[in-house]
């Protein structure tokens, strides 16, 4: 499977930064994708990339062989023109030693996925120096309304972030107050929330909900909040107006997850 990564303002001897990695395989007449935010320790031949969270998955049904070949072709030379090099070895999940001196806390929260759409295509149209000034006003806007929400961020995503809530309404409010940031800077979004339990083990997080959080996410549209059943739940009917978007199988989730729209 080709694989690579996002240099952007970095270079191959840099190391200790976050980026974005990108990989495609075909099968036949059907091409897999995957993509999501990495970490880059070492360079050269001791570079070591780890994925930060559970990268996303896309499957393209092509019906034939040669335009799933073309497709193929066109793609890697888009991530090419885009700063992206070539990366040779495999992309693993960081395997942190555990902490003998204190157990893993168990947390409820409501966890938040926000994410840019069509991110890499407006990169190579806007160029590297506007995008990266963009980028700063996006995350800037964000924690902003993390702030006034008392969200909690706990992950950077290559153009993406992740953070919880105590409350789920404090996450719906923040979710809505980052989509409106958004309509100055001419970007769209797509936000996803879970409600669920997950570990804690010093500045470590982990849990499913984060994995059904990503999922939710992705099932999202451009400018739509999205959330799943176990959100809904938790609000009273009279804080946010919902809508059904009826049941869903999460990629990787063992059963089917109701979700919602949040209107505006």
């Amino acid at each position: 499977m080709p694989k690579f990564l996002r240099i952007g303002i970095h270079q191959s001897n840099v190391s200790g930064y976050t980026s974005k990695a990108w990989l495609i395989r075909r099968a036949g007449t059907t091409v897999f994708l995957k993509w999501g935010a990495v970490e880059v320790d070492g360079v050269g031949e001791d570079r070591k990339v780890y994925w930060t969270i559970p990268p996303r998955e896309k499957t393209i049904r092509c019906g034939k062989v040669q335009p799933a070949k073309d497709y193929v072709k066109d793609a890697i030379a888009r991530r090419r023109s885009h700063r992206y090099e070539p990366l040779a070895g495999s992309i693993a999940i960081r395997r942190r030693p555990a902490k003998r001196d204190a157990e893993p806390e168990q947390v409820l929260a409501t966890i938040l996925f926000v994410d840019i759409v069509q991110s890499t295509e407006k990169a190579a149209r806007l160029g590297d120096a506007r995008w990266t000034k963009i980028m700063n006003h996006y995350f800037a806007a964000v924690r902003r309304e993390l702030k006034t929400s008392r969200g909690t961020e706990v992950v950077t995503t290559g153009d993406g972030l992740l953070a919880t809530f105590e409350a789920p309404a404090s996450a719906v409010r923040c979710a809505t107050g980052i989509r409106e940031a958004m309509h100055t800077l001419g970007l769209e979004i797509r936000l996803g929330l879970h409600a669920g339990e997950y570990k804690v083990s010093g500045p470590d997080v982990t849990g499913l909900a984060f994995h059904i959080g990503a999922r939710v996410a992705a099932k999202a549209r451009a400018g739509e909040i999205l959330v799943s059943s176990a959100v809904k739940d938790l609000m009273s009917p009279s804080e946010i107006q919902f809508k059904d978007r009826g049941s869903h199988q999460l990629k990787g989730v063992p059963k089917r997850w109701r979700l919602y729209r949040v209107d505006r």
